[in-house]
């Protein structure tokens, strides 16, 4: 039997273990930096830190990617790697402490010099590790045949041999399907054969560990291949060439019914990660709806007041995947804005229509009001630009239908403009913030640019980014700079 599919925080619990053992030292060190020569754990305070430390960490272990591929790293990306695991350890204390009103308890300054110690000790033991596993491991390698065509040949061993970082195993031969080995690959020292019989009962008595079949796009598969393989009993890596290119970025394999499939998506996140997102969401949900409640007995009779009508301006927008939804705000319009539109086409600012935005917009509740500075004033201007009409979004967010942080989500007229690379810009949940909104608001016109900004954050999506906008968001809406 074989089972390749381990966790990476089984996989690497030895970092794991050194990790913890580092983390304490660390916690020891800067009590004795900062207090004195005794044992830090024989006063509660104390001992109350160093658990929540280590629960902390095993939280950050279980429920992030912290160890995957931590031996193919360098040591600039180990640096960073140690700095967003200790930042987060850290941050997750630090909220902890503070929504439970315990932080008076915790020494901060003691904190930050474990923190401070763990950036140099984690990364220094990391490195270390890595040395070991390197000078252990050479002769516990894996044999790895592969089997592709000649002119792929090449690229693969450069990529596999070259690569940066520890490989557990290394390239015993290499089977052509078509065509002539290359110079380059004669040169590289490894045996070649050409796909036939003979080539497969060599495999047959040789030291063959693993198969790593790339095939290419326009040669077929040899008949039989794959059952010869599993037949000798070889743990057989089957990837396309086409798999392999920028436009089959995720992959995985999984089952529907009982048909075994290769997914590909722009991103895919862990069960851990999904989870920890959807608490972060509930939470900020309840609270964003709560402080909405407050703000609807505050600014509803205004509301009702500027402009006769509903309080909560309703509309069905596009979430994820295409799903129809009714999103919420305040309302900032005259109730007529929707069949005003049409009229103001000519004013958009969006030369190609994709989406809708004007300059002083007139169907703003006291549109026609300015500042002193010139600028638009008025009740409807003043909830838009401090982001008050966003706040019943966060009832999108408790119903699941929203996130705190994602793309935003496009009216249905938007939405039949779009070609298939928009499309991508809902293949998450769509937030009440993002990276746009952040990287300029209302300031920015060119769709092209919103679709390039949604795309990075769905690319390099993770907690730490979230965490990142969320903040960046509160900057902005304080700064005043545009609407969300």
């Amino acid at each position: 039997m074989y089972k390749d599919q381990t966790r990476s925080w089984i996989k690497h619990f030895d970092f794991m273990v050194l990790d913890v053992l580092c983390m304490q030292l660390c916690f020891i060190l800067s009590y004795w930096a900062y207090v004195d020569f005794s044992s830090p754990y024989e006063l509660d305070s104390y001992q109350f830190q160093a658990v929540l430390l280590f629960v902390c960490q095993l939280i950050i272990m279980l429920f992030s990617n912290s160890y995957q591929g931590i031996l193919r790293r360098n040591r600039t990306e180990e640096v960073l790697a140690v700095l967003r695991y200790a930042s987060a350890i850290f941050l997750l204390a630090l909220v902890y402490l503070f929504a439970l009103h315990q932080s008076i308890i915790a020494s901060r300054m003691q904190m930050g010099l474990t923190y401070a110690f763990f950036l140099i000790l984690g990364f220094g033991v990391r490195e270390l590790n890595k040395l070991r596993i390197q000078k252990t491991g050479k002769g516990q390698k894996k044999s790895l045949v592969l089997i592709t065509s000649a002119e792929l040949a090449p690229k693969m061993v450069k990529r596999l041999i070259t690569g940066k970082g520890y490989l557990d195993y290394f390239i015993s031969s290499i089977i052509l399907l078509d065509g002539e080995p290359t110079q380059e690959l004669i040169d590289s020292g490894i045996p070649i054969d050409r796909f036939g019989k003979e080539a497969i009962d060599e495999m047959s008595h040789n030291w063959v560990d693993e198969v790593f079949i790339l095939q290419p796009e326009n040669v077929p598969l040899p008949p039989r291949l794959m059952d010869d393989m599993i037949e000798m009993g070889m743990v057989v890596n089957y990837s396309s060439a086409a798999m392999s290119e920028e436009r089959w970025p995720i992959t995985e394999m999984r089952k529907i019914g009982d048909y075994r499939v290769i997914t590909s998506g722009i991103q895919m996140a862990s069960v851990g990660q999904v989870a920890i997102k959807r608490i972060m969401d509930f939470i900020g949900g309840i609270v964003g709806s709560i402080i909405t409640l407050v703000l609807f007995v505050i600014i509803g009779p205004i509301i009702k007041i500027k402009s006769p009508g509903p309080v909560f301006f309703v509309q069905e927008r596009v979430g994820r995947n295409g799903k129809v939804f009714k999103m919420y705000k305040f309302r900032s319009m005259h109730v007529d804005a929707e069949e005003r539109k049409k009229d103001l086409a000519d004013q958009n600012a969006v030369s190609d229509g994709m989406m809708f935005k004007i300059k002083n917009d007139p169907r703003i509740i006291d549109g026609d009001k300015k500042r002193r500075n010139g600028k638009p004033g008025g009740f409807g201007h003043f909830i838009r630009r401090t982001s008050i009409d966003e706040f019943p979004q966060f009832f999108n967010v408790l119903k699941g239908e929203m996130s705190m942080v994602g793309t935003r989500p496009p009216t249905l007229d938007e939405w039949e403009k779009y070609d298939l690379g928009h499309r991508a810009r809902m293949s998450v949940k769509p937030g009440i913030t993002g990276l746009w909104q952040v990287s300029g608001r209302s300031k920015i016109t060119d769709f092209h640019k919103v679709v390039r900004l949604d795309r990075e954050y769905i690319e390099h999506w993770s907690l730490a980014l979230d965490l990142k906008i969320l903040l960046r968001t509160v900057v902005v809406v304080v700064r005043g700079r545009g609407a969300l």
